[in-house]
């Protein structure tokens, strides 16, 4: 074909390389292959998040233990279980993976949009079997990353070096990944399963918190795995529940770590983009069962936990709180999310649309992260963490089956479009603590939030993400 100088078999898979582009796509899309479809090849997301219901029945490993759960919920007054499911998710950046490499017989020059230069750089010197100092990596703009950029195993630059090679140094090439590259071989957020029970006692207030969530670790297999300590959970998987900020007298926090052979990595806000909606829906339930204020409930309920209990007092004030409603069709959700050291509380005003369909009007936002050295930047990272989070609430998902990822590109794996994009009015606290993130703890809130408003919208509380697929709307 046109173009073509070479189809070589590299680690990955096949690789078509050609004067452009295009010409190597279009001869891509023509080449027949016989492939080895391996032991996933009937595998299914739906079949593993039953498996994963069957394994939240029974007790997991302890992550944090205080009182006697057990027996607190079995004499409590009122009880209340719920189930929370969220899928795969891809990282969705707006530029798809792509690199440059100029290799030659004692030296190696990459090009790419990096979040981890130094393990890229290594890797990049391992496969071209040169020393480190004989590798150079010149880091471009992103073009979005949110984790994918940051893959301990820099499959991406990896595999330019492996094109290079087969094109015989020196060479140089430029790897490029189609957005349906991405969406269907990329690593991914874990999917995850968090089963929770509470026990209330006569007077209204809870008086037990048992947890067991199911997923994928992100740091097993990866050069991350000693920060795990030995432990026999995944310390990110548990973030944000494990370190539970009410006071709960008796708690039980557990965990399965469930091997599957999917690539998992971190997503923008990592464990919190799970375990934050979990926790913020179910202490909603918990207040609702009560009859108290989601405002009020959760302030009664922050005695060891200041900061939170700051901005969630800030965002009411600025929101101008007087109840969740609904008031002219329109109710209000909140959520408070501690992550990366900074504290998040954001109220989401939502009404619903004819089909029950969610329409999320205006976001109140009050961050706490220490000493605010850049407002302008800390208002915009709140803003464009909300739009990211919202539209992986609403719509996302990367869905399994007979081994292969169904979602390809935009037209199957929805997005937020701009004109679902809400208003946003951010408050910053004032500090006098050390400063911390800005660029992932905008993301939590959203899911819990906007759950949580259309739970007193009468359409139904969500339980399973993408609200508007397979979920309760």
């Amino acid at each position: 074909m046109p173009g073509v100088r070479k189809i070589v078999q590299v680690p990955s898979g096949i690789a078509v390389i050609a004067d452009t582009f295009w010409q190597a796509k279009v001869a891509r899309d023509a080449l027949r292959i016989d492939w080895d479809e391996g032991a996933m090849q009937s595998f299914s997301t739906t079949e593993m998040m039953q498996q994963f219901r069957e394994r939240a029945k029974s007790p997991g490993v302890s992550v944090r233990k205080e009182g006697d759960a057990s027996t607190a919920l079995a004499g409590a007054a009122k009880k209340i279980a719920a189930v929370y499911e969220v899928p795969y998710l891809s990282h969705l950046m707006m530029e798809p993976l792509n690199c440059v490499v100029d290799l030659r017989q004692d030296s190696c020059e990459v090009w790419t949009g990096s979040q981890f230069q130094t393990i890229d750089r290594a890797n990049a010197a391992k496969t071209a079997s040169l020393p480190n100092e004989k590798v150079q990596l010149h880091s471009t703009f992103l073009g979005g990353g949110f984790g994918r950029r940051a893959t301990p195993q820099s499959d991406f630059v990896v595999e330019a070096v492996h094109v290079a090679k087969a094109l015989g140094p020196p060479a140089k090439v430029k790897v490029v990944w189609t957005r349906e590259d991405d969406m269907r071989g990329g690593w991914y957020r874990p999917a995850f399963l968090h089963a929770i029970e509470g026990g209330i006692d006569a007077s209204g207030n809870p008086v037990s918190w048992t947890s067991r969530s199911v997923g994928q670790s992100i740091m097993t297999g990866t050069p991350f795995e000693a920060m795990m300590q030995g432990k026999a959970y995944d310390p990110a998987s548990v973030e944000g529940i494990g370190d539970l900020a009410y006071a709960i007298p008796n708690l039980a926090i557990e965990s399965h770590q469930i091997n599957v052979n999917v690539p998992v990595q971190w997503l923008r806000s990592v464990g919190h983009s799970h375990t934050a909606f979990a926790v913020e829906c179910f202490i909603d339930e918990v207040l609702e069962a009560t009859g108290q204020d989601p405002v009020a409930g959760r302030l009664a309920l922050m005695s060891k936990a200041p900061r939170a209990a700051g901005v969630l007092r800030a965002v009411a004030d600025l929101a101008r709180w007087s109840g969740p409603g609904p008031v002219n069709g329109r109710a209000r959700g909140v959520a408070v999310v501690e992550s990366f050291d900074s504290f998040i509380a954001q109220i989401a005003e939502v009404s619903a649309e004819s089909g029950g369909e969610p329409k999320v009007h205006k976001v109140w936002c009050a961050v706490d992260c220490g000493v605010p050295v850049n407002p302008d930047i800390i208002r915009a990272q709140m803003e464009g963490g909300i739009g990211f989070g919202l539209g992986h609430i609403l719509y996302a998902e990367q869905t399994l089956d007979e081994g292969r990822p169904v979602a390809g590109n935009f037209d199957t794996y929805r997005s937020l479009r701009i004109n679902e994009m809400p208003e946003v009015d951010v408050t910053i606290v004032a500090s006098t603590e050390k400063p911390s993130g800005v660029g992932e703890p905008g993301v939590p809130p959203i899911g819990p939030a906007v759950a949580n408003a259309m739970a007193k919208l009468g359409v139904g509380r969500p339980r399973q993400l993408p609200v508007l697929r397979g979920g309760s709307v």
